[in-house]
């Protein structure tokens, strides 16, 4: 992503005080946290450029018109001890999953995409995007550094 630290720094900003305030939801509550925080994107205003050029990828992959495609999002904040147990994202009509990363201290958990009996480790890099089929098997392993690691998880279809 270009500008990618300025970016992802307001985002980080915005990002805590919409959750300090309690303008968030949470599902998916396991270990101790929720996996998912929704927050209004109207809290979030930095998050545009990276829902834009998620769509654009995204319109791209799908050789679809931007336009058509419709997108979720959520927070993921990952605490030290924390992980991401292994799901999927198959339940509507999503076609293609992804995550953005905003930050990832050393040691705070790898993206692991199973297939079959095979998994494929993903080192993240704040400003980079990684996507992946909505039926792929993914987790995140345990995140092992001193500091909160924050990503962005997205869905997309085709309307």
């Amino acid at each position: 992503m270009e500008n990618a630290d300025a970016i992802n720094s307001a985002i980080i900003f915005e990002f805590k005080q919409a959750m300090n305030a309690g303008r968030f939801t949470g599902t998916h509550h396991f270990s101790g946290r929720y996996e998912n925080l929704y927050i209004d994107r109207c809290y979030v205003p930095s998050l545009e450029p990276v829902l834009d050029r998620a769509r654009e990828l995204g319109a791209d992959y799908l050789h679809c018109p931007q336009r058509r495609l419709v997108q979720g999002f959520w927070f993921n904040c990952m605490e030290p001890g924390h992980v991401t147990l292994p799901h999927n994202h198959d339940e509507d009509d999503e076609r293609l999953s992804g995550v953005y990363y905003l930050s990832v201290p050393a040691g705070s958990g790898d993206l692991r995409l199973h297939t079959g009996d095979s998994i494929t480790r993903v080192q993240p890099l704040a400003g980079h995007y990684v996507f992946f089929a909505p039926d792929l098997v993914h987790e995140v392993s345990e995140n092992r550094s001193r500091d909160v690691r924050l990503s962005i998880g997205l869905n997309m279809g085709v309307a």
